[in-house]
Protein backbone atom coordinates (compact mmCIF):
# COMPACT_ATOMS: atom_id res chain seq x y z
CA UNK A 1 0.00 0.00 0.00
CA UNK A 2 1.69 3.08 -0.54
CA UNK A 3 0.37 7.05 -2.07
CA UNK A 4 0.22 9.00 -5.24
CA UNK A 5 0.25 12.41 -4.63
CA UNK A 6 -1.58 13.41 -7.58
CA UNK A 7 -3.95 10.71 -7.05
CA UNK A 8 -3.21 8.76 -10.20
CA UNK A 9 -4.51 5.53 -11.11
CA UNK A 10 -1.79 2.11 -10.60
CA UNK A 11 1.10 2.87 -13.11
CA UNK A 12 2.97 -0.22 -14.83
CA UNK A 13 5.19 -0.40 -12.43
CA UNK A 14 3.29 -1.23 -9.90
CA UNK A 15 1.48 -3.88 -12.04
CA UNK A 16 4.75 -5.33 -12.80
CA UNK A 17 5.57 -4.87 -9.14
CA UNK A 18 2.57 -6.82 -8.14
CA UNK A 19 3.47 -9.68 -10.40
CA UNK A 20 6.98 -9.94 -10.25
CA UNK A 21 6.88 -9.70 -6.51
CA UNK A 22 3.71 -12.29 -6.10
CA UNK A 23 2.14 -9.46 -3.68
CA UNK A 24 -1.27 -10.73 -2.59
CA UNK A 25 -3.11 -7.30 -3.50
CA UNK A 26 -1.13 -3.89 -4.53
CA UNK A 27 -3.25 -0.71 -3.49
CA UNK A 28 -2.56 3.35 -3.93
CA UNK A 29 -4.28 5.81 -2.33
CA UNK A 30 -4.18 9.10 -3.82
CA UNK A 31 -4.05 12.32 -1.67
CA UNK A 32 -6.42 15.54 -2.04
CA UNK A 33 -5.89 18.55 -0.42
CA UNK A 34 -3.82 16.96 2.53
CA UNK A 35 -6.37 13.98 2.90
CA UNK A 36 -7.31 10.94 1.46
CA UNK A 37 -8.88 10.63 -2.00
CA UNK A 38 -9.17 7.99 -4.17
CA UNK A 39 -8.13 4.06 -3.86
CA UNK A 40 -6.77 1.90 -6.49
CA UNK A 41 -6.45 -1.33 -5.77
CA UNK A 42 -5.39 -4.52 -7.90
CA UNK A 43 -5.27 -8.09 -6.80
CA UNK A 44 -3.70 -11.61 -9.02
CA UNK A 45 -5.68 -13.15 -11.02
CA UNK A 46 -6.04 -17.07 -11.24
CA UNK A 47 -6.90 -17.68 -14.61
CA UNK A 48 -7.56 -15.37 -17.88
CA UNK A 49 -5.60 -13.21 -20.32
CA UNK A 50 -4.30 -10.44 -17.90
CA UNK A 51 -2.49 -11.34 -14.87
CA UNK A 52 -4.07 -9.62 -12.48
CA UNK A 53 -7.50 -7.34 -11.53
CA UNK A 54 -7.58 -3.95 -11.22
CA UNK A 55 -11.02 -2.56 -9.21
CA UNK A 56 -12.63 0.51 -9.78
CA UNK A 57 -10.92 3.51 -8.13
CA UNK A 58 -13.60 4.59 -5.31
CA UNK A 59 -13.68 7.20 -2.36
CA UNK A 60 -11.46 5.73 0.15
CA UNK A 61 -13.64 6.28 3.15
CA UNK A 62 -16.30 4.32 1.59
CA UNK A 63 -13.87 1.53 0.98
CA UNK A 64 -14.90 -1.78 1.99
CA UNK A 65 -12.62 -5.09 1.49
CA UNK A 66 -12.55 -8.26 4.32
CA UNK A 67 -8.79 -8.79 3.01
CA UNK A 68 -8.30 -12.07 4.72
CA UNK A 69 -10.87 -14.10 3.55
CA UNK A 70 -11.06 -12.43 -0.04
CA UNK A 71 -7.28 -14.20 -0.25
CA UNK A 72 -7.99 -16.97 1.31
CA UNK A 73 -10.77 -17.86 -1.42
CA UNK A 74 -8.52 -16.53 -4.46
CA UNK A 75 -5.52 -18.53 -3.43
CA UNK A 76 -8.33 -21.58 -3.24
CA UNK A 77 -8.79 -20.76 -6.91
CA UNK A 78 -5.51 -20.76 -7.65
CA UNK A 79 -4.76 -24.07 -6.73
CA UNK A 80 -7.97 -25.36 -8.50
CA UNK A 81 -6.30 -24.02 -12.07
CA UNK A 82 -3.49 -25.68 -11.46
CA UNK A 83 -2.24 -28.30 -13.81
CA UNK A 84 -0.13 -29.93 -11.06
CA UNK A 85 -0.49 -31.11 -7.69
CA UNK A 86 1.55 -29.91 -5.04
CA UNK A 87 2.87 -33.43 -4.04
CA UNK A 88 4.27 -33.18 -7.77
CA UNK A 89 7.95 -32.86 -7.15
CA UNK A 90 9.38 -32.59 -10.59
CA UNK A 91 10.27 -29.16 -12.32
CA UNK A 92 8.02 -27.30 -13.94
CA UNK A 93 9.51 -25.41 -17.46
CA UNK A 94 8.08 -23.28 -19.84
CA UNK A 95 9.32 -23.59 -22.75
CA UNK A 96 10.80 -20.76 -24.88
CA UNK A 97 12.06 -20.45 -28.34
CA UNK A 98 13.33 -16.70 -29.59
CA UNK A 99 14.44 -17.43 -33.38
CA UNK A 100 14.34 -15.91 -36.35
CA UNK A 101 13.42 -18.68 -38.52
CA UNK A 102 9.85 -19.61 -39.87
CA UNK A 103 7.50 -20.18 -37.53
CA UNK A 104 6.47 -23.49 -38.30
CA UNK A 105 10.40 -24.80 -37.89
CA UNK A 106 10.10 -23.01 -34.61
CA UNK A 107 6.98 -25.02 -33.67
CA UNK A 108 8.68 -28.12 -35.27
CA UNK A 109 11.32 -27.76 -32.89
CA UNK A 110 9.97 -26.76 -29.72
CA UNK A 111 7.49 -30.45 -30.37
CA UNK A 112 11.24 -31.87 -30.13
CA UNK A 113 11.71 -30.13 -26.95
CA UNK A 114 8.87 -30.87 -25.26
CA UNK A 115 10.00 -34.93 -25.68
CA UNK A 116 13.33 -33.78 -24.76
CA UNK A 117 11.79 -32.19 -21.65
CA UNK A 118 9.40 -35.46 -21.64
CA UNK A 119 12.29 -37.50 -21.43
CA UNK A 120 14.39 -35.81 -18.30
CA UNK A 121 10.84 -35.73 -16.55
CA UNK A 122 10.07 -32.06 -16.56
CA UNK A 123 6.64 -31.13 -16.68
CA UNK A 124 5.56 -28.88 -19.15
CA UNK A 125 3.26 -25.72 -18.12
CA UNK A 126 3.64 -23.39 -21.39
CA UNK A 127 5.23 -22.48 -24.61
CA UNK A 128 6.28 -19.40 -25.77
CA UNK A 129 7.23 -19.06 -29.29
CA UNK A 130 8.54 -15.69 -30.89
CA UNK A 131 10.23 -13.93 -33.85
CA UNK A 132 11.48 -10.77 -32.78
CA UNK A 133 13.42 -8.05 -35.37
CA UNK A 134 16.53 -8.71 -34.20
CA UNK A 135 17.46 -10.68 -31.63
CA UNK A 136 18.45 -9.20 -27.78
CA UNK A 137 22.13 -9.97 -27.32
CA UNK A 138 21.24 -10.36 -23.26
CA UNK A 139 18.36 -11.79 -23.05
CA UNK A 140 17.15 -13.16 -26.54
CA UNK A 141 14.01 -11.55 -26.73
CA UNK A 142 13.77 -8.18 -25.26
CA UNK A 143 13.02 -7.20 -21.78
CA UNK A 144 9.47 -6.50 -21.70
CA UNK A 145 8.90 -9.56 -22.72
CA UNK A 146 11.01 -11.31 -20.78
CA UNK A 147 8.77 -9.62 -17.64
CA UNK A 148 5.85 -11.32 -18.87
CA UNK A 149 7.15 -14.27 -19.45
CA UNK A 150 8.21 -14.17 -16.15
CA UNK A 151 4.79 -13.08 -15.36
CA UNK A 152 3.28 -15.88 -17.76
CA UNK A 153 6.17 -18.06 -15.27
CA UNK A 154 5.22 -17.28 -11.86
CA UNK A 155 1.64 -17.39 -12.52
CA UNK A 156 1.38 -20.91 -13.72
CA UNK A 157 4.09 -22.17 -11.08
CA UNK A 158 7.18 -22.58 -13.24
CA UNK A 159 10.83 -23.21 -11.49
CA UNK A 160 12.77 -23.48 -14.63
CA UNK A 161 12.95 -22.03 -17.99
CA UNK A 162 14.19 -23.93 -20.95
CA UNK A 163 15.12 -22.13 -23.97
CA UNK A 164 15.41 -23.70 -27.52
CA UNK A 165 18.67 -21.80 -28.55
CA UNK A 166 22.06 -22.20 -27.53
CA UNK A 167 22.80 -19.46 -24.09
CA UNK A 168 25.72 -18.09 -23.70
CA UNK A 169 27.36 -17.57 -20.36
CA UNK A 170 26.47 -14.18 -19.98
CA UNK A 171 22.95 -14.54 -20.88
CA UNK A 172 22.60 -17.70 -18.90
CA UNK A 173 23.58 -15.19 -16.16
CA UNK A 174 21.08 -12.18 -17.36
CA UNK A 175 18.12 -14.33 -17.24
CA UNK A 176 18.75 -15.61 -14.12
CA UNK A 177 19.44 -12.67 -12.46
CA UNK A 178 16.33 -11.05 -14.19
CA UNK A 179 13.56 -14.02 -13.42
CA UNK A 180 15.01 -15.31 -10.67
CA UNK A 181 13.98 -18.53 -11.97
CA UNK A 182 16.52 -21.25 -13.13
CA UNK A 183 17.52 -20.77 -16.78
CA UNK A 184 18.83 -23.98 -18.91
CA UNK A 185 19.30 -24.09 -22.94
CA UNK A 186 18.89 -27.20 -25.09
CA UNK A 187 22.41 -28.37 -24.64
CA UNK A 188 21.76 -28.40 -21.31
CA UNK A 189 18.87 -30.63 -20.93
CA UNK A 190 19.92 -32.93 -24.27
CA UNK A 191 23.40 -33.34 -20.69
CA UNK A 192 21.25 -33.84 -18.62
CA UNK A 193 19.22 -36.61 -19.87
CA UNK A 194 22.22 -38.65 -21.02
CA UNK A 195 23.65 -38.20 -17.48
CA UNK A 196 20.62 -39.75 -16.27
CA UNK A 197 20.61 -42.45 -19.09
CA UNK A 198 24.71 -43.62 -19.41
CA UNK A 199 25.45 -46.97 -17.59
CA UNK A 200 28.31 -48.13 -19.05
CA UNK A 201 32.09 -46.63 -17.93
CA UNK A 202 32.01 -45.63 -21.43
CA UNK A 203 28.87 -43.86 -21.55
CA UNK A 204 29.47 -42.15 -17.88
CA UNK A 205 33.07 -40.72 -19.02
CA UNK A 206 31.83 -39.32 -21.97
CA UNK A 207 28.70 -37.98 -20.40
CA UNK A 208 30.75 -36.26 -17.84
CA UNK A 209 33.57 -34.64 -19.98
CA UNK A 210 30.83 -33.28 -22.03
CA UNK A 211 29.50 -31.73 -19.50
CA UNK A 212 32.62 -30.20 -17.91
CA UNK A 213 33.86 -28.95 -21.49
CA UNK A 214 30.31 -27.09 -21.71
CA UNK A 215 30.10 -25.93 -17.74
CA UNK A 216 33.84 -24.71 -17.58
CA UNK A 217 33.28 -21.38 -19.68
CA UNK A 218 29.80 -21.04 -18.04
CA UNK A 219 32.00 -20.71 -14.40
CA UNK A 220 32.35 -16.83 -15.37
CA UNK A 221 30.63 -14.57 -13.09
CA UNK A 222 30.53 -17.04 -10.48
CA UNK A 223 34.08 -16.55 -8.70
CA UNK A 224 36.55 -19.62 -9.22
CA UNK A 225 34.44 -22.15 -7.61
CA UNK A 226 31.53 -24.51 -8.79
CA UNK A 227 29.20 -23.38 -5.74
CA UNK A 228 26.36 -21.51 -7.63
CA UNK A 229 25.71 -24.75 -9.57
CA UNK A 230 22.38 -26.33 -8.67
CA UNK A 231 21.18 -29.92 -8.19
CA UNK A 232 18.14 -31.07 -10.50
CA UNK A 233 18.05 -30.25 -14.20
CA UNK A 234 20.66 -29.26 -15.41
CA UNK A 235 22.45 -29.78 -12.13
CA UNK A 236 23.28 -33.61 -12.43
CA UNK A 237 26.20 -35.46 -13.16
CA UNK A 238 30.07 -34.03 -12.11
CA UNK A 239 28.42 -30.97 -10.37
CA UNK A 240 27.29 -32.88 -7.50
CA UNK A 241 30.42 -34.68 -7.22
CA UNK A 242 32.35 -31.89 -6.37
CA UNK A 243 30.54 -28.36 -6.09
CA UNK A 244 33.72 -26.46 -4.79
CA UNK A 245 36.61 -27.55 -7.61
CA UNK A 246 37.76 -24.27 -9.13
CA UNK A 247 38.38 -23.95 -12.63
CA UNK A 248 42.24 -25.73 -12.26
CA UNK A 249 40.67 -28.78 -11.00
CA UNK A 250 38.01 -28.91 -13.84
CA UNK A 251 40.54 -28.81 -16.14
CA UNK A 252 42.35 -31.82 -14.44
CA UNK A 253 39.35 -33.98 -14.61
CA UNK A 254 39.17 -33.20 -18.21
CA UNK A 255 42.38 -34.20 -18.58
CA UNK A 256 41.86 -37.22 -16.74
CA UNK A 257 39.00 -38.40 -18.70
CA UNK A 258 40.34 -37.50 -22.28
CA UNK A 259 42.97 -40.15 -20.68
CA UNK A 260 40.26 -42.55 -19.43
CA UNK A 261 38.62 -42.25 -22.87
CA UNK A 262 41.04 -43.06 -25.02
CA UNK A 263 41.93 -46.40 -22.64
CA UNK A 264 38.76 -47.22 -23.44
CA UNK A 265 38.66 -46.50 -26.91
CA UNK A 266 42.08 -48.96 -26.86
CA UNK A 267 40.06 -51.75 -25.42
CA UNK A 268 37.46 -51.25 -28.21
CA UNK A 269 40.27 -51.46 -31.35
CA UNK A 270 41.36 -54.49 -29.14
CA UNK A 271 37.57 -56.42 -29.27
CA UNK A 272 37.53 -54.71 -33.05
CA UNK A 273 40.84 -57.17 -33.99
CA UNK A 274 38.68 -59.57 -32.51
CA UNK A 275 36.04 -59.23 -34.57
CA UNK A 276 37.88 -58.66 -37.71
CA UNK A 277 40.16 -61.71 -36.93
CA UNK A 278 37.06 -63.82 -36.86
CA UNK A 279 35.90 -62.51 -40.65
CA UNK A 280 32.20 -61.57 -38.82
CA UNK A 281 30.68 -59.04 -40.65
CA UNK A 282 29.31 -55.95 -39.25
CA UNK A 283 26.18 -54.10 -39.58
CA UNK A 284 25.30 -51.11 -37.25
CA UNK A 285 21.82 -49.89 -36.61
CA UNK A 286 21.64 -45.71 -37.21
CA UNK A 287 18.91 -42.97 -36.72
CA UNK A 288 17.18 -40.63 -35.10
CA UNK A 289 16.63 -40.70 -31.72
CA UNK A 290 13.26 -42.79 -30.94
CA UNK A 291 13.22 -44.51 -34.12
CA UNK A 292 13.08 -47.89 -32.74
CA UNK A 293 16.91 -49.02 -33.11
CA UNK A 294 16.60 -50.86 -29.35
CA UNK A 295 13.60 -52.92 -30.52
CA UNK A 296 14.59 -53.79 -33.81
CA UNK A 297 18.20 -55.22 -32.33
CA UNK A 298 15.70 -57.28 -29.75
CA UNK A 299 13.60 -58.26 -32.56
CA UNK A 300 16.39 -59.53 -34.88
CA UNK A 301 18.64 -61.01 -32.46
CA UNK A 302 15.92 -62.34 -29.97
CA UNK A 303 17.71 -60.48 -26.71
CA UNK A 304 16.76 -58.27 -24.33
CA UNK A 305 18.31 -54.47 -24.62
CA UNK A 306 16.35 -51.67 -22.49
CA UNK A 307 13.52 -49.93 -24.63
CA UNK A 308 11.40 -46.90 -23.57
CA UNK A 309 9.27 -44.46 -25.76
CA UNK A 310 11.35 -41.64 -24.47
CA UNK A 311 14.28 -39.78 -26.43
CA UNK A 312 17.52 -41.20 -25.98
CA UNK A 313 16.19 -44.24 -23.39
CA UNK A 314 19.30 -46.20 -24.79
CA UNK A 315 23.22 -44.36 -25.14
CA UNK A 316 25.14 -47.46 -24.32
CA UNK A 317 26.09 -49.41 -27.52
CA UNK A 318 24.82 -53.02 -27.70
CA UNK A 319 26.26 -56.15 -29.86
CA UNK A 320 24.44 -58.86 -30.65
CA UNK A 321 25.15 -62.16 -32.90
CA UNK A 322 22.67 -62.29 -35.89
CA UNK A 323 22.48 -66.08 -37.65
CA UNK A 324 21.62 -66.21 -41.59
CA UNK A 325 20.75 -68.97 -43.96
CA UNK A 326 23.60 -71.24 -44.99
CA UNK A 327 26.14 -70.83 -41.74
CA UNK A 328 26.58 -67.47 -41.91
CA UNK A 329 26.57 -64.57 -38.97
CA UNK A 330 26.83 -60.84 -38.46
CA UNK A 331 27.07 -58.74 -35.37
CA UNK A 332 24.09 -56.49 -35.27
CA UNK A 333 25.17 -53.23 -33.08
CA UNK A 334 23.30 -50.36 -31.32
CA UNK A 335 24.35 -47.16 -31.71
CA UNK A 336 22.95 -43.60 -29.72
CA UNK A 337 20.32 -41.84 -31.78
CA UNK A 338 21.31 -38.74 -33.69
CA UNK A 339 19.20 -35.50 -33.23
CA UNK A 340 19.27 -32.29 -34.45
CA UNK A 341 21.68 -29.46 -32.87
CA UNK A 342 23.36 -32.34 -30.84
CA UNK A 343 25.85 -29.98 -28.65
CA UNK A 344 29.53 -29.96 -29.98
CA UNK A 345 31.15 -30.98 -26.84
CA UNK A 346 28.68 -34.72 -26.60
CA UNK A 347 29.20 -35.08 -30.72
CA UNK A 348 32.71 -34.90 -29.74
CA UNK A 349 33.11 -36.60 -26.77
CA UNK A 350 30.61 -39.74 -28.32
CA UNK A 351 32.81 -39.25 -31.21
CA UNK A 352 35.08 -42.40 -29.54
CA UNK A 353 31.79 -44.60 -29.54
CA UNK A 354 30.67 -43.78 -33.19
CA UNK A 355 33.95 -44.49 -34.06
CA UNK A 356 32.56 -47.74 -34.52
CA UNK A 357 30.39 -47.16 -37.38
CA UNK A 358 33.83 -47.04 -39.10
CA UNK A 359 34.31 -50.84 -38.69
CA UNK A 360 30.58 -51.51 -39.68
CA UNK A 361 30.43 -53.11 -43.28
CA UNK A 362 26.93 -51.61 -43.37
CA UNK A 363 24.65 -48.94 -41.80
CA UNK A 364 21.22 -49.38 -41.22
CA UNK A 365 19.29 -46.40 -41.48
CA UNK A 366 16.48 -46.64 -39.15
CA UNK A 367 13.70 -44.03 -39.97
CA UNK A 368 10.39 -43.55 -38.09
CA UNK A 369 7.95 -43.29 -40.72
CA UNK A 370 4.64 -42.46 -38.59
CA UNK A 371 6.69 -39.20 -37.66
CA UNK A 372 5.37 -36.48 -39.72
CA UNK A 373 8.87 -34.83 -39.30
CA UNK A 374 10.91 -37.58 -40.74
CA UNK A 375 12.51 -36.06 -43.78
CA UNK A 376 13.98 -33.17 -41.21
CA UNK A 377 15.39 -36.16 -39.29
CA UNK A 378 16.94 -38.07 -42.08
CA UNK A 379 18.93 -34.60 -43.22
CA UNK A 380 19.92 -34.31 -39.52
CA UNK A 381 21.36 -37.54 -39.47
CA UNK A 382 22.75 -36.94 -43.26
CA UNK A 383 24.79 -34.25 -41.54
CA UNK A 384 26.34 -36.27 -38.76
CA UNK A 385 27.23 -38.92 -41.15
CA UNK A 386 29.22 -36.68 -43.27
CA UNK A 387 30.71 -34.86 -40.29
CA UNK A 388 31.92 -38.58 -39.63
CA UNK A 389 32.83 -38.89 -42.65
CA UNK A 390 30.78 -41.89 -43.01
CA UNK A 391 28.85 -40.44 -45.81
CA UNK A 392 30.23 -43.12 -48.19
CA UNK A 393 29.49 -45.98 -46.34
CA UNK A 394 26.96 -48.48 -47.83
CA UNK A 395 23.59 -48.55 -46.32
CA UNK A 396 20.35 -49.34 -46.04
CA UNK A 397 17.35 -46.96 -45.20
CA UNK A 398 14.54 -48.64 -43.40
CA UNK A 399 11.13 -47.32 -42.61
CA UNK A 400 10.16 -48.73 -39.64
CA UNK A 401 6.80 -48.28 -37.69
CA UNK A 402 4.82 -49.20 -41.10
CA UNK A 403 2.10 -50.03 -38.35
CA UNK A 404 1.29 -46.43 -37.25
CA UNK A 405 0.74 -45.68 -41.50
CA UNK A 406 -1.32 -47.26 -44.27
CA UNK A 407 0.23 -49.76 -46.57
CA UNK A 408 -0.22 -47.22 -49.80
CA UNK A 409 1.41 -44.73 -47.92
CA UNK A 410 4.55 -47.35 -46.43
CA UNK A 411 5.20 -48.61 -50.38
CA UNK A 412 5.29 -44.86 -52.08
CA UNK A 413 8.21 -44.63 -49.23
CA UNK A 414 9.88 -47.57 -50.12
CA UNK A 415 9.75 -46.37 -53.81
CA UNK A 416 10.88 -42.43 -53.01
CA UNK A 417 13.98 -43.67 -51.15
CA UNK A 418 14.66 -46.73 -52.47
CA UNK A 419 14.22 -48.66 -48.85
CA UNK A 420 12.53 -51.61 -47.21
CA UNK A 421 9.47 -51.05 -44.84
CA UNK A 422 9.58 -52.96 -41.56
CA UNK A 423 7.74 -52.91 -38.34
CA UNK A 424 10.05 -53.37 -35.68
CA UNK A 425 7.51 -55.02 -32.99
CA UNK A 426 6.58 -57.47 -36.05
CA UNK A 427 9.30 -60.24 -36.87
CA UNK A 428 6.82 -61.37 -40.29
CA UNK A 429 7.97 -58.03 -41.80
CA UNK A 430 11.98 -58.42 -41.90
CA UNK A 431 11.87 -60.73 -44.84
CA UNK A 432 12.69 -57.46 -46.91
CA UNK A 433 15.16 -56.31 -44.71
CA UNK A 434 17.24 -59.25 -44.36
CA UNK A 435 17.07 -60.24 -47.76
CA UNK A 436 19.01 -56.61 -48.42
CA UNK A 437 21.32 -57.65 -45.83
CA UNK A 438 22.37 -60.46 -47.23
CA UNK A 439 22.93 -58.81 -50.74
CA UNK A 440 24.37 -56.15 -49.50
CA UNK A 441 27.12 -58.29 -48.08
CA UNK A 442 27.26 -61.08 -49.48
CA UNK A 443 26.90 -60.16 -53.18
CA UNK A 444 28.98 -62.84 -54.81
CA UNK A 445 28.10 -65.79 -52.86
CA UNK A 446 24.54 -64.58 -53.44
CA UNK A 447 25.09 -64.54 -56.90
CA UNK A 448 26.61 -67.63 -57.08
CA UNK A 449 24.07 -69.70 -55.20
CA UNK A 450 21.58 -68.18 -57.84
CA UNK A 451 23.36 -69.64 -60.41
Amino acid sequence: MHTHLTEESLTQDDLTDLSLLRLDLIAAIGVKNGLPGNIFVAYLMPTGEKPFEILHHQNFYAFELDFPPFIRSLEDEMERHRVFSPDDKRERAILVSVSKRPRYEQEDSVEELKELARSSDILVLDTVIQRPKEINPRYLMGEGKMKELVINGLNKGATLLVFDQELSPSQVKATGELTELKAIDRSQLILDIFAQRAHSRDGKVQVELAQLKYRLPRLTGKGTAMSRLMGGIGGRGPGEMKLEIDRRRVRDRISLLEKELKSLSAARIQRKQRRVETGIPIVSIIGYTNAGKSTLLNSLTKSYVFVEDKLFATLDTASRRLRFPRERDVIVTDTVGFIRDLPKDLLTAFKATLEELEDADLLLHLIDASNSRFEQHIGSVENILRELHLNEKPRIIVFNKIDKISAEEANNLALRYNGVTISALDPTTFIPLLRSIEENIWPMKLAEAKV
